[in-house]
């Protein structure tokens, strides 16, 4: 309740923000000072959260490179950004996140580039109300926002520890999640049973997949630790934001008498993404690994979601599954 009174009143948390702050906010904070000639890759930039976010970092100096699906929406995003920011380097490589191919081949083909990775943002997510498929014969919800990003993650994790060990700049991760993750029973949580469900629900798949992404923090996060890398990653709850995703999902656990209520507390896109853009720049949390954050502030997570034995399980089934489909090296 307190929490829920909190957010309501938009009251600012101890990181000096709270749900009513926005992109524009943080990232003009003189604890978001940047150094030049950062490198931040961001999926799901052509729409929603993604695109202030990217707005937003390329405002404050980055060079910004977009995994997209759909090229002509990602020309139209470089072209608003720099209209705002004429100097900013955006670069746009056609990829499908659900995809494995597709995203082993955009890794090859930016790692080909030889830039520095600094940041590197898991935004892009979809929520499907009907059962559909990823060209891997995979449930695509999940393909996307957790498998997709994992991938992606493994493929670029070296070039972010090395690119943290010449520039003495740490590296960020930042996966999106949702409050809905909590919704999960451990008992549902079978990563055979999500990659092909016989009883499909989108709320379920969705909140599934939001759990799987901030399992694989945990794990992450433990073995940056082992290793002593100057990488950090972290889980963000962006709250209820007017996106494309609410409009397509609500209609699976809301009324529209509901929806129409709640629609009035709903965040707006630069509100939505401000938890992002905090964890990829404040110097508050420099050196913060394996946290879940809101509203700009270190939030909890369900139990389940805590549970490293879960984490570690989950990341090594994945690691298997992607080795069968790409020959991935052992673990």
């Amino acid at each position: 309740m307190k929490e829920t009174w909190r957010y309501l009143a938009g009251i600012a948390g101890p990181s000096g923000y709270g749900s009513n702050s926005t992109a524009e906010q943080v990232i003009q904070d003189s604890a978001c000072l940047v150094p030049p000639h950062l490198t931040a890759i961001i999926t799901g930039a052509t729409s929603g959260i993604g695109v202030e976010t990217a707005r937003a970092l390329a405002k404050k100096g980055m060079r910004i490179v977009i995994p997209a699906r759909d090229l002509t929406k990602a020309a139209g995003v470089k072209e608003v950004i720099q209209k705002e920011s004429p100097n900013a380097e955006i670069i746009i490589f056609e990829t499908d996140m659900s995809s494995f191919v597709s995203v082993k081949r955009f890794c090859s083909g930016f790692l080909a580039l030889g830039l520095p990775l600094n940041i590197l943002i898991n935004n892009a997510g979809i929520y499907s109300q009907k059962l559909e498929f990823s060209e891997d014969k995979i449930e695509m919800t999940f393909a996307t926002n957790y498998l997709g990003h994992y991938l992606m993650t493994e493929l670029l994790l070296e070039k972010m520890i090395e690119t943290a060990e010449q520039t003495g700049i740490q590296g960020r991760i930042i996966n999106l999640s949702s409050v809905i993750h909590s919704w999960v029973k451990r008992d549902a949580f079978c990563l055979q049973k999500m990659l092909s469900p016989k009883n499909y629900d989108g709320t379920r798949a969705y909140s599934q997949s939001k759990l799987a992404n901030i399992l694989h923090v945990k794990e992450i996060a433990r073995q940056l630790r082992a290793r002593n890398a100057r990488v950090t990653i972290n889980a963000v709850h962006p709250g209820i934001v007017k996106t494309g995703i609410l409009r397509a999902s609500y209609k699976g656990f809301l009324t529209d008498s509901l929806y129409f209520i709640a629609s009035k507390l709903l965040k707006s896109t630069s509100q939505g993404a401000s938890t992002t853009c905090y964890v990829a720049l404040s110097q508050q949390i420099e050196g913060v690994s394996g946290k879940y954050f809101a509203d700009c502030n270190e939030s909890k997570c369900s139990t389940l979601a805590n549970d490293e034995s879960e984490a570690q399980k989950l990341w090594m089934q994945t690691h298997a599954l992607m080795q069968r489909y790409l020959y991935l090296p052992a673990a």
